[in-house]
Order: structure tokens, then sequence, then C-alpha cells
């Protein structure tokens, strides 16, 4: 399994010669990479053989339709962030875990590669065409009455240059009743571009609920996930 994600989502091509290598001793490879690992000539042709498997999970090939916002059965939590990389997946774990414990019914909804290997199913909303983003979390969250609470896994930050798009759309399609904002303490900057500001706490709270009420007038915050910047612990922590 590739288990790590870059900008892009390339697989460098310094990494190609251990994944035949892999395959041709009967390794499966699941990659949750923009690039395919069909689209690897050696990989492709092992596969085709019926030799070894290919999991390109980024990839969401069935139809999609473009979304709604129509009102739809069922209470849904999404998690958003001050930026992306600030705990929003662990955070939507850990709340769909803590849920069942309480023996409240709970479904993890995974919009990212990791989330996706972690539960088995899920779409990758970062590779679906942006007109079908909304559509896409329609679908991955439709009307349902055979469980209480949909936890859809949040990406990126409204106020990230880079993937706020992505945010918009999940926060439309989601139509989410409630929002769990995640935040890491001690970050400085918009990851990986010093020259944008992070946003503050209450610009985050405003910006996401005036999205939100696009679709779901009656959104609210009901908690915050911050997460201690490694610098500054031994250990990463978190706090709910």
């Amino acid at each position: 399994m590739i288990g790590t994600a870059n900008a892009g989502g390339v697989i460098p091509r310094t990494w190609v010669e251990t994944l035949i290598t892999a395959a041709n001793l009967g390794f499966d490879i699941a990659s949750g990479m923009h690039q395919r690992l069909t689209d690897i000539p050696e990989l492709a042709a092992l596969a085709n053989q019926g030799k070894i498997q290919l999991f390109d999970v980024r990839h969401y090939d069935e139809r999609l339709d473009v979304g709604t916002g129509a009102k739809r059965q069922g209470k849904r939590l999404l998690t958003v962030g001050t930026d992306c990389s600030v705990g929003k997946m662990f955070t939507a774990l850990a709340v769909e875990k803590a849920l069942t414990q309480q023996g409240i019914n709970a479904q993890f909804k995974a919009t990212g590669q990791t989330g996706i290997l972690i539960e088995g199913t899920g779409i990758s909303v970062d590779a679906v065409v942006a007109d079908f983003i909304s559509g896409a979390v329609e679908a991955l969250s439709p009307s349902f009455t055979d469980h209480e609470w949909d936890i859809i896994e949040g990406q990126g930050s409204l106020f990230n240059p880079s993937f706020a798009g992505v945010s918009l759309g999940l926060l439309h399609g989601a139509q989410p009743d409630a929002l769990v904002l995640c935040h890491e303490v001690g970050r400085e900057h918009i990851r990986h571009l010093p020259h944008a500001a992070l946003p503050s706490i209450k610009q985050t709270l405003e910006a996401n609920l005036m999205a939100a009420r696009v679709t779901n007038p009656a959104v609210q915050f009901v908690g915050i996930c911050s997460t201690l910047q490694k610098s500054m612990t031994k250990k990463p922590k978190r706090y709910a």
C-alpha cells in the first residue's frame, strides 16, 4: 500500500521499480495517489494477466450527478478546519467511535484516500470533477433511516488557496446539521504557503457557517478539536 500523499498525488519515478518488484513477488497494490497504478505499463500488464490486483482508491469511476441541495433524511456531522492536515479525518473517526460507544448508531463516511483505505468505501472528493463535488457527497450520504448519524470526513479549508474549492463543495453536499472545527495550535501559516496567513478561529467559524447554510440553514458548530504542533510537544496530542 502506498501510504503517503504528496502535493499533486504523483507517484515518484524512483518508486516505480520497487512497485514492480513487489508486484512480481505477487503483492497486490493499493494507492491513494492521483496518478493511477494502471498507468504504469508493467503493473497494468501483470494485473491484466490476473497475477495481481491494483486498487486506485482515489478514483471513483461510477456515474455522479451534480448536487441539488434538496433536503435529505438523516443527521450529518462534517469536520472542517482552519487548514488542511489539521486532524479532520482523525476527528471524524473519533466522533464515530465515541457515538458508537454511547449506543448511537453512526457511520463514518470517507472523502479522502486514507479514509477510504481505513473504511473500505468512500469517494475521494479531491479527484472528482469540480461540478460534481457536492453531488458526490450527496451520493456518499444519501437519505437514510436505518441509523442516526453520518460522520463525514472533511477536506482542506475554505481559507486554503489550493484546496478551498473541495472544502466548499463538501459543505454544500454534506448538508451538515453539525460541524466540528479542527485546528493545529502553533501553526503559523497555511501549510506549504508561508505567504498565506492562517485564519482566526472566529473567521473560520463564521465562514463555514455562512457556506453551510446554503443547504442547511439550521447548521451549528458543536465542538472544536485542536492538535498541538509536533515541535511544541514530544508526542502529538489532541484535545476535544
